[in-house]
């Protein structure tokens, strides 16, 4: 039986997947983040995902956004059977204008990392539109997120640098997405109509029909 290891984005932890199924055959294991080391990098941190959850070669690497970052550093250290990335990028070369911003006026710096958690009202139109029992969970998620993570991840997410082209990698993203936006992402496997950022959410029955297909 196949492994496979389910990594959620940021400000969101492993109830991301509540509506995600794959196909019988798989043990999975959803990841959940902890406090990273104040050195660590999205390359440093994969490697302790991997020795904590032992993730092997010929695993199922599937990640949501921040977690479809870290799929591809954890598949750069293993050999992945494949790796399947949702609302995500797969090099720094895909990532939107307002990351070289964000690196010229670190804003997120001057935040206090407690308030990162009360940014729920942000959720909608960073995201998109969603039903009030998502939202509302989606809100519950980032309240609940370490402070402390949210800060570190998001200077991790803004230095990321890939160039490496990572074999048996699927990319599945919205149309929809403003976070990172559809056009930048080259030779995706499948771009999901009216999909948004949280279409993990509202287009799972999509994203389960891909996945069978990719997985079959």
């Amino acid at each position: 039986m196949l492994k496979a290891f389910l990594i959620s984005g940021l400000g969101a932890d492993s109830r991301l997947y509540k509506n995600v199924a794959l196909p019988s055959g798989y043990d999975v294991t959803l990841i959940d983040w902890h406090i990273p080391d104040i050195t660590d990098t999205l390359g440093s941190y994969a490697q302790v995902i991997i020795n904590q959850y032992d993730i092997t070669d010929n695993s199922i690497i599937i990640g949501v956004s921040l977690g479809g970052m870290l799929s591809v550093e954890i598949a750069k250290r293993v050999k992945p059977n494949k790796v399947i990335l949702i609302s995500s990028i797969k090099t720094d070369s895909e990532a939107p204008w307002y990351f070289k911003f964000f690196r010229s006026l670190p804003v997120y710096y001057a935040i206090p990392g407690k308030l990162m958690t009360h940014l729920g009202f942000l959720v909608r139109p960073m995201f998109g539109k969603m039903a009030e029992d998502d939202l509302a969970l989606f809100k519950n998620m980032l309240r609940n997120s370490s402070p402390v993570f949210l800060k570190w991840a998001m200077r991790a997410v803004l230095y990321w640098k890939n160039d490496v082209k990572i074999p048996n990698l699927y990319h599945i993203i919205g149309d929809k997405d403003l976070v990172f936006p559809y056009q930048n992402i080259k030779n995706p496997t499948a771009v999901i109509k009216g999909g948004t950022h949280i279409m993990v959410f509202d287009r799972a029955g999509e994203i389960n029909a891909l996945l069978a297909d990719i997985l079959k």
